[in-house]
């Protein structure tokens, strides 16, 4: 057995897998905000009542927003931000009177859909996070990349590849600099767009339904959106070579994008043709906690 625990900025979910990947309990709570003692004592808790309910011990990885800093072994980059700073992974060790693995989120989902996913046919896979932010991972032979800096697979805050003349300076990002991929292709993104070209404040989820019901304004910002993703991946590709990219988060549900970005993105790859596949995630909404418990091998 082992334990998948995907701690987010609202909810704490976790999850047991047996051998074969198949979730055995599944349990969530919402996350004490801005409680980093909290924080630890509910992850705590909800492993410990998983354990209860399957009457086995178990390993424990946990997806968390951010990173581990491989200089100092806290926290970085968390958009929770009471979690910055803090050795999350040995107090909850200590909690659990275990070692416990982490990974950020983006890499967890990545490590899911390679595993049993999306991409389990796979031998590179880039795993794509577009959804309130824009994030990625990286897997080789089902294994997490995550690099010296622990920052491998962070395309999002690279900037905009082969920018148009209105995409040159690009709008601020929260990192602080300009023109992000982020700031195009996460949800935001793509609401700030159809803002700026009809006035409205909508979810980048309604421009989708918009665009769907074939409304004009919409359907152009969707269009924007599809070459800007292929531009974007297209970069990725050039660096990988990915057999597969899976998408994942909220703006992943869009259907077109399959079709139409693969279409685009041969333009301005490195190549006399392109076999990398772009396909949605298998697992959707539990690859985070199903990647967390393979953080551990199988062997």
């Amino acid at each position: 057995m082992r334990i998948g625990v995907d701690l987010g900025g609202t909810k704490i979910e976790v999850a047991v897998l047996d051998d074969a990947g198949v979730i055995q309990h599944r349990s969530r709570a919402a996350t004490p905000r801005d409680d980093y003692a909290g924080t630890v004592a509910s992850v705590a808790a909800l492993v410990g009542a998983a354990e209860r309910a399957v009457q086995c011990n178990a390993s424990v990885g946990v997806a968390m927003p951010g990173a581990v800093s491989p200089a100092t072994g806290l926290l970085k980059n968390a958009n929770s931000t009471w979690l910055n700073g803090r050795p999350f992974g040995t107090d909850l060790g200590r909690a659990l009177n275990r070692q416990v693995r982490l990974a950020n989120d983006a890499n967890c989902f990545t490590l899911s859909e390679a595993m049993d996913g999306a991409g389990a046919d796979a031998t590179v896979v880039f795993g794509v996070i577009i959804g309130t932010g824009t994030g990625g991972g990286w897997t080789v032979e089902k294994r997490l990349v995550t690099g010296a800096n622990a920052i491998a697979g962070e395309w999002g805050h690279n900037p905009m590849p082969w920018p148009t003349p209105e995409e040159a300076a690009g709008p601020a990002c929260y990192c602080g600099r300009l023109g992000c991929i982020e700031t195009y292709l996460s949800g935001p993104g793509l609401a700030r767009t159809y803002r700026e070209q009809t006035g409205a404040s909508v979810s980048g989820h309604e421009v989708a339904v918009r665009a769907g019901a074939g409304e004009d304004a919409a359907t152009q910002c969707l269009r924007s959106y599809e070459m800007r993703l292929a531009r974007a991946l297209a970069h990725v590709i050039n660096v990988l070579d990915p057999d597969v990219v899976v998408l994942g988060g909220g703006l992943s549900k869009i259907d077109s994008l399959y079709e139409r970005v693969p279409q685009l993105w041969g333009r301005w790859i490195f190549s006399d043709s392109v076999i990398t596949e772009l396909r949605p995630p298998l697992h959707g909404d539990s690859s985070g906690v199903r990647g967390a418990a393979w953080l551990w091998p199988t062997n």
